[in-house]
């Protein structure tokens, strides 16, 4: 779905100049971001800032307001007023997710924010340690057969897309999958790596690099292709699996601010984005890069919410403050 947007996005992006500028904002623009400094999505927010000083005309600052799983950042962007320049950086787990497992996540997704660019996308990953007797979905399947309560999958965090997807991918195989949630993608690894877990779900760009040293094995990715830097491990499709997804950052404002300058912020992203220079940085951090105007964005953050949201709520699972 999501390339499907990005081609859509940047056909479109074709037809308007790139020329295109207004007059400098009235003051700094303030990105908030919901997790720690590098991590992708502080990553991805930083390569926007950079660059898009230049087509604002004033700095571009970056905050991490981290703390219950990114919706401190939302609560904080929801009340800014109206002549505020700041965003959010948004992702499923915030935007999707938070509002259907939490009672009072402390904001609506929907009604206190605007979209304005989607900017990149991710994809997931199933992993094994590298000691792992099980070389590829096959085998893993294999042995899932003769030991059908023994499909532990560790993921980040309880609540999460990987939590979801394991759902998933439990569904599909016909096991029951026991998710076990983690304090963040470190312990994760670190675990899986030790041999103390048997499999993890992940974000790729969290998985790649581990794989690359050779202290993992990834076994299947979740893209409609397979990875470039992957070219021998197929995706679940090629696997036999019927299970294909990906998640995603996308700048958000707050209900407040004025349409207008929504829609000039998506523009000028959206050059920011379509930059060739800023696409190989995107991709060196094992991002997608998108370019996407405001409506373009509001479209695929629909079809996305039409995706996840059953799955979500058949899972019946309920989360904590």
């Amino acid at each position: 779905m999501i390339k499907q947007m990005i081609l859509a996005a940047l056909a479109a992006c074709a037809l308007a100049t790139s020329a295109w500028a207004a007059a400098p904002l009235s003051g700094p623009l303030t990105i908030v971001v919901g997790y720690p400094p590098g991590g992708s999505s502080d990553r991805i927010a930083r390569l926007v800032a950079e660059r898009l000083k230049d087509r604002v005309g004033v700095s571009v600052i970056v905050e991490n307001k981290t703390g219950a799983g990114g919706r401190i950042s939302a609560q904080l962007v929801r009340n800014a007023d109206t002549n505020q320049n700041v965003l959010l950086l948004g992702n499923p787990a915030v935007m999707v997710v938070a509002p259907l497992v939490y009672a009072d996540p402390g904001y609506d997704a929907q009604r206190d924010f605007k979209p304005v660019s989607l900017v990149s996308s991710y994809k997931f990953a199933l992993a094994v340690s590298a000691d792992s007797p099980m070389k590829d979905m096959k085998a893993l399947r294999a042995w899932l057969k003769e030991h059908p309560d023994r499909f532990t999958v560790g993921v980040p965090a309880t609540g999460s897309l990987p939590h979801f997807f394991a759902l998933m991918l439990g569904g599909e195989i016909g096991q029951q999958a026991e998710v076990v949630g983690y304090r963040g993608s470190a312990p994760l690894v670190s675990e899986l790596v030790g041999g103390i877990l048997p499999q993890a779900i992940d974000t790729l760009d969290t998985l790649l690099p581990q794989h690359q040293g050779g202290r993992v094995r990834i076994l299947a990715t979740s893209g409609t292709e397979r990875e470039a830097e992957l070219a021998d491990v197929p995706t679940f499709r090629e696997a036999g699996i019927d299970l294909a997804a990906d998640g995603w950052n996308a700048f958000f404002a707050p209900a407040a601010m004025p349409q207008d300058k929504v829609e000039r912020l998506a523009r000028d992203i959206a050059v920011v984005m379509r930059d060739p220079a800023m696409q190989k940085a995107v991709r060196a951090i094992n991002l997608e890069p998108i370019s996407a105007d405001a409506a373009q964005t509001a479209q695929a953050l629909a079809a996305y919410r039409k995706q996840w949201e059953p799955v979500v709520r058949e899972s019946g699972f309920k989360a904590t403050q």
